[in-house]
């Protein structure tokens, strides 16, 4: 039987309290992309168009719109033509005839969009105004070959595309920075201690109390009376450094890849567990012992299983060291996930276990 070795890719984030700057930590309310939207239609593809009835629909009343009128016996078919959906970012400030970035994917069963190019496309936001107009050629990554039984290889997706620079900005976008007087910084992280020590940071470089904390996802700033000095003044806040204090102990775990995330502060108190032919034991002794081939009767518990491991920790182990432990029994993820839901259980975990 062929037994598949799991390998436990372990990250651990160090988060000693450490200096940030608030621009690092915080956004500023008011300053935001806005999501733009569009249906559209890529012409001059090479036989891979779609067969759907609502592209030949759509692809009719473009002819129409374009002063080609149709006979009511005559149906357009064409392989060359795919119904795509286009989206950009808006970003905010953004001034008539600022370019912008946008991805066609398709909507119907077109094979691929290689080749083709977007004829225009106007792109709405969520309160159906026109913003930009979006047309050019597409830059097409995948790749499909099919042959004449049916067999077929694809590398990547060809069903999507980007063109860099494809859309150009109608409507200017006025983002509003002060409200009422006030910059509002909206933390990343929300957490007391790191608003708190915002304010401290702010209000020392500035030499007065310049903000305030609202509650622990927001710091309240005092904008300028004048409007002209609040680039340099908005520039000067987001410099400023933070001492960023320690996050809450946290393990997540991807079940799915094996990758675990944990946080420095995570410890484990003394425990034992025995999960099918592993056993892991934590004690206050601080010596560390490994047996390989033989079963060792220890002074305060004797353990035998099949792959006669013994892992020893003292008290307060950093969960790194035990996820070192199982990386190098090859655990499985599912094996892995069920021992720290048990030490979470118990309460030997300290620290918050999310899993997904």
């Amino acid at each position: 039987m062929i037994r598949l070795i799991f390998v436990l890719s372990v990250v651990v984030l160090s988060l000693k309290s450490f200096a940030g700057t608030v621009s690092d930590l915080a956004v500023i309310d008011g300053i935001r992309d806005n999501q733009l939207v569009g249906y559209g239609l890529v012409v001059g593809l090479d036989g891979t168009g779609d067969k759907s009835a609502f592209t030949q629909s759509s692809l009719e009343a473009y002819l129409r719109n374009n002063g080609i009128k149709l006979p009511s016996n005559v149906s357009v078919k064409s392989k060359n033509v795919a119904a795509v959906t286009v989206t950009a970012s808006l970003p905010s400030f953004a001034s008539v005839g600022q370019r912008l970035d946008v991805t066609v994917s398709s909507l119907g069963d077109a094979k691929s969009l290689r080749g083709g190019m977007l004829i225009l496309t106007p792109l709405k936001g969520v309160d159906s105004n026109v913003y930009a107009l979006a047309q050019g050629n597409l830059l097409v990554g995948g790749m499909d070959a099919s042959g004449a039984d049916g067999s077929k290889i694809s590398i990547n997706i060809s069903s999507v595309g980007r063109i860099p620079s494809g859309a150009t900005v109608e409507v200017p976008f006025e983002a509003k920075l002060v409200h009422e007087g006030d910059v509002t910084l909206n933390l990343k992280s929300p957490s007391f201690l790191l608003a708190g020590s915002m304010v401290d940071a702010l209000n020392e470089d500035f030499g007065y109390p310049v903000a305030h904390a609202a509650n622990h996802s927001k710091v309240i700033v005092k904008a300028p009376d004048a409007e002209l000095d609040l680039v340099s003044f908005i520039g000067r806040v987001q410099s400023v450094f933070v001492s960023e204090p320690k996050d809450a102990a946290k393990v997540i775990v991807n079940s799915r890849t094996g990758t675990v995330v944990i946080t420095e502060t995570v410890t484990v108190s003394p425990v034992a567990i025995t999960h099918g032919g592993i056993t892991l034991e934590v004690k206050e002794d601080p010596e560390v012992a490994l047996l390989n081939d033989n079963v060792e009767q220890d002074t305060d518990i004797a353990i035998t299983n099949e792959q006669k491991r013994l892992f020893e920790l003292k008290q307060g182990a950093n969960l790194n060291d035990i996820v070192d432990s199982f990386n190098d029994m090859g655990l499985a993820p599912s094996d892995l996930v069920a021992i720290l839901e048990a030490l979470k259980s118990s309460g030997s975990l300290k620290a918050d276990l999310e899993i997904i």
